[in-house]
């Protein structure tokens, strides 16, 4: 009976992670791909969607590790991570209803970036809360379910969003509205699962002083598996991310699929069945086999997904292909946070968790301004710009299972050096 209620308080800890994960599976693959079609010419819609989403990147990848350094330092009788968490949601209402009602080009720039800027205040602070409530030998458990829930999320995005969408036609107002309704419950399942630590009483400040270089300072020589780590996850992401932030226009123009959205929400879908079905098992068998050969596999796995997508031509092998990445990605998911977990200074696990987004949202920034580029290729020869990319995402790919290689093995330490300020939830 205590090993299922402290499952249920894991549960409670990653559920603010579906929100923001079914926001921008909603965003990304979906909406926003739809609506650039509606507003940029079609021979320029790879370098709208391209300049918009990493420009909004930039922004996430500046505001998260200064949010998660800011919570860090945050003395709030909510606690410190959870003021983070509501004024950040109640930013991202704001932003998806801009994004809803948009009319041009700039109009949704504005909701996206501005979205971009309030998701991560929230989101800075949200990875906080596995490094300060869950003890380092259950971090893989930890992250299991965290991929899970964050993945289940985008099965859910895929299959509601997409078929809200059909027919390349977007629901821009119902979409959003349905956005908002999933992020404000899973704050509230957040909200009152979990209980932060309020010994620090509302004597003290709001908010400690803290200078934006301290904000931003990370000790690489104390670090340097940490900053492996990050390299790693940022090659792997970046061949992710140019495969996903181009696909539903590759499935249109190169596979000619006649509802390239359709396929697009089937293979989020079968992406997201692979990840589900592995990252919790994963999680379990990583504190035993430690973290390095499962990565690899991981890393391994993406690459020959990615790699199948460059030769087939129909819908079956995309699916196909899809599932490899899944599986690889669900691997990925969960034994890269649980090993991040595992590195970073507990008592700045907000500011070095959030410094990771220049790895996720830093190699989607880069991969999304390739838009351009693939736009010149295709104009140079038929199709060439989308080959390239994908070209480039798997010698990326393959870039972060040879850096693996070179990291040295790490299991789970049998104690956390670290106090936890109060485990899990209050019974």
């Amino acid at each position: 009976m205590k090993t299922i209620r402290h499952r249920y308080q894991l549960f409670f800890i990653n559920a603010y992670s579906f929100g923001i994960s079914f926001m921008w599976n909603a965003i990304h693959p979906v909406l926003l791909p739809l609506l650039i079609l509606q507003i940029v010419p079609d021979a320029q819609k790879n370098t709208g969607l391209g300049l918009l989403t990493s420009t909004g990147l930039v922004v996430a990848l500046i505001v998260q590790p200064i949010s998660g350094a800011m919570s860090d330092a945050t003395r709030h009788r909510w606690g410190r991570r959870r003021p983070w968490l509501f004024y950040g949601t109640l930013g991202d209402l704001v932003f998806l209803t801009v994004l809803a009602l948009a009319k041009d080009y700039w109009a949704l720039a504005i909701g996206y970036i501005g979205l971009q800027f309030t998701s991560n205040l929230a989101h800075g602070a949200n990875q906080g809360l596995i490094p300060d409530l869950v003890p380092v030998q259950k971090r893989g458990e930890a992250a299991g379910i965290k991929s899970a829930v964050e993945i289940v999320a985008l099965v859910a995005a895929s299959v509601i969003i997409a078929r809200m969408n059909r027919n390349a036609v977007p629901q821009q107002v119902t979409s959003l509205l349905v956005v908002a309704m999933m992020l404000g419950f899973s704050l509230l399942v957040t909200w009152l699962g979990v209980q932060e630590d309020k010994s620090a009483s509302a004597k003290q400040p709001s908010i400690q002083k803290l200078s934006l270089r301290e904000s931003m300072h990370i000790d690489l020589k104390s670090n340097r598996d940490y900053v492996k780590l990050m390299a790693v996850r940022f090659l792997l992401f970046f061949g992710v991310y140019a495969v996903q932030a181009f696909a539903l226009y590759y499935f249109q123009d190169v596979l000619q699929i006649a509802d390239p959205a359709r396929l697009a929400s089937k293979v989020l879908g079968v992406v997201g069945v692979g990840v589900l079905v592995i990252a919790y098992p994963s999680g379990i068998l990583l504190e035993k086999l430690g973290r390095k050969s499962i990565s690899m596999i991981a890393s391994a796995l993406c690459a020959f997904g990615i790699a199948l997508l460059l030769f087939v031509r129909g819908s079956i092998g995309v699916l196909i292909a899809g599932g490899a990445l899944g599986t690889g990605l669900g691997i990925f998911y969960t034994v890269n946070w649980a090993w991040a977990t595992s590195l970073v200074p507990a008592a700045e696990a907000g500011k070095y968790l959030g410094l990771s987004n220049l790895a996720t949202a830093g190699s989607g920034a880069i991969a999304r301004a390739l838009g351009p580029i693939v736009d010149l290729g295709n104009r140079a020869a038929h199709n060439v710009g989308y080959y390239s990319l994908f070209l480039t995402a798997l010698i990326a790919v393959l870039g972060s299972l040879w850096l693996t290689a070179r990291m040295p093995e790490t299991r789970t330490k049998s104690e956390d050096p670290f106090p936890v300020r109060n485990v899990f939830i209050a019974q």
